[in-house]
């Protein structure tokens, strides 16, 4: 049997195709899902929509919401060892980084648990004889589309603020990773809130995800993924005038200047492009290096790379498992024959690691590619894997000039030992995100997309809450 979905409080059969997960280590099924059509997209917005209209969720005070966050984050503590292995057999990730993440979706739900209790409405100054002030209210039926890289903390990511705000929800995660999807669907049932309030549907985003975009009754969406999706989103949303929220894609730099801590910045570049398999959104997949240590540093990297461990997920020592499908390990690997011929060498990895086991997964080695123009496609589309392609250079503003050569902008890491510089080069960036002698820093507490076509909005942090309410003035005449 299937498995199946959650809607307005019952888990049922979709009518859509049967939707294998295979595990990406050796290729084995880890489960058949129950997908859905059309009639199981409106029937789960029409539980989110009945559940908000009927008050039992949105009415409660903000520190009684909090109370069932407080509930969701120790939950997931609780399952962290079955939903973490659950995310390890649906995307090949580390056991290690998935009990990680497990952590990371505790405290992102705490911290919105935490921001729902105190966030305070706003009393404008008044202009005439009356109290003027802001309220934050819901939008209702919110749509939330997850992508498949980390699903534990993403989905976390959304939920958490969005029933903060006191909106209805359909949650739909990415085909690749359903699994995580529906088990944090499970945790909010088993907690106590209320039926229809958190919906979750399974299917492709051709179809699932777009009715959820385009359904009449779903008042705001939350997306993050590609941007080709971003961009197709954005298109339906407009056309009904309903807000988007989009975390999409990136194509980060990291600038190393001559007068940096070279061993620190090498073990910094090698981490925030190799770490998480390289697909993250903010791998640091371009490297522009000052042209005087080129050659030291790339050496540095390139042993990096190559005493990166490779190994079964399951493996605790492993570094990094294989890529999330067979399918997205293959165009990893088109793009680097695209490197190739657009006459790029191949400094390190290149091809999938050898070893017994190996060749039954879509396991592809950290690789470093050199001699390629900025123009070539390796350095200017996402590849969202192990890929870094270096390039040298002798001028700062041409530096900066490439480094924002992009239609991303969604982050770039800065390394030197000259504050002032740093500074400088900072300011001068196209980015959402930018470290100064580091990478991949990331807090819930603080704001974060991107820039571009990077996307539009900002999750996290205080206003994290806010980009799940509209804002509504109130006067009040004395």
């Amino acid at each position: 049997m299937s498995e199946r979905m959650l809607i307005g409080g019952d888990w049922l059969e979709g009518t859509g195709p049967a939707l294998a997960s295979i595990n990406p280590a050796d290729g084995s099924l880890n489960a058949e899902f129950s997908t859905a059509t059309e009639t199981e997209v409106d029937d789960a917005v029409a539980a989110a929509k009945e559940s908000y209209y009927s008050g039992e969720w949105r009415a409660l005070k903000p520190h009684q919401r909090a109370d069932y966050l407080y509930a969701f984050c120790q939950t997931l503590l609780d399952r962290k060892e079955d939903i973490a292995r659950l995310q390890m057999r649906e995307n090949g990730k580390t056991i290690t980084e998935c009990r990680g993440q497990v952590d990371q979706a505790a405290g992102i739900v705490r911290y919105f648990a935490a921001v729902c209790e105190t966030m305070e409405a706003e009393v404008t100054p008044p202009r005439g004889d009356y109290v003027s002030m802001v309220s934050y209210e819901p939008y209702g039926v919110v749509s939330l589309i997850t992508p498949w890289n980390s699903p534990i903390t993403l989905n976390a990511q959304k939920l958490a603020p969005a029933l903060a705000a006191g909106n209805s929800v359909v949650l739909k995660p990415s085909e690749v990773t359903p699994g995580v999807g529906l088990a944090m669907g499970r945790i909010c049932q088993d907690i106590g809130i209320p039926s229809g309030v958190v919906n979750v549907v399974s299917g492709t985003g051709a179809d699932v995800g777009d009715r959820l975009v385009r359904h009449p009754d779903v008042r705001m969406v939350s997306f993050t993924g590609g941007t080709q999706s971003g961009r197709a989103i954005a298109r339906a949303a407009g056309e009904r005038l309903v807000p988007a929220a989009l975390e999409l894609g990136g194509k980060s730099p990291n600038l190393v200047f001559a007068d940096c801590d070279l061993d620190k910045a090498a073990v910094g570049v090698a981490s925030g492009i190799f770490g998480s398999h390289g697909q993250s959104c903010i791998a640091g997949s371009r490297l522009f290096v000052e042209a005087s240590i080129r050659g030291e540093f790339i050496d540095k990297l390139a042993a990096l790379a190559a005493a990166w461990r490779i190994g079964h997920p399951e493996d605790e020592n492993a570094q990094m498992g294989p890529m999330a499908s067979f399918q997205h390990r293959d165009r990893i690997a088109g793009y680097v024959t695209s490197a190739v011929d657009e006459g790029g060498e191949i400094i390190s990895g290149g091809g999938a690691p050898d070893g017994p086991g190996f060749e039954r997964g879509a396991y592809y080695l950290p690789t470093i590619v050199g001699g390629l123009h900025h123009g070539a496609r390796a350095c200017q589309e996402e590849i969202f894997g192990p890929v870094l392609c270096a390039l040298p250079f002798t001028d700062e503003d041409d530096m900066v000039a490439q480094a924002n050569d992009t239609v991303y902008g969604l982050a770039c890491g800065i390394w030197t030992s000259d504050f002032a510089k740093a500074w400088r080069v900072c300011q001068r960036i196209e980015a959402g995100s930018v470290w100064i002698n580091a990478y991949k820093q990331i807090s819930i507490s603080t704001p974060f997309g991107g820039m571009k076509e990077s996307g539009i909005g900002r999750e996290k942090g205080i206003d994290g809450v806010k980009l799940y309410t509209e804002p509504k003035a109130i006067y009040l005449a004395t």
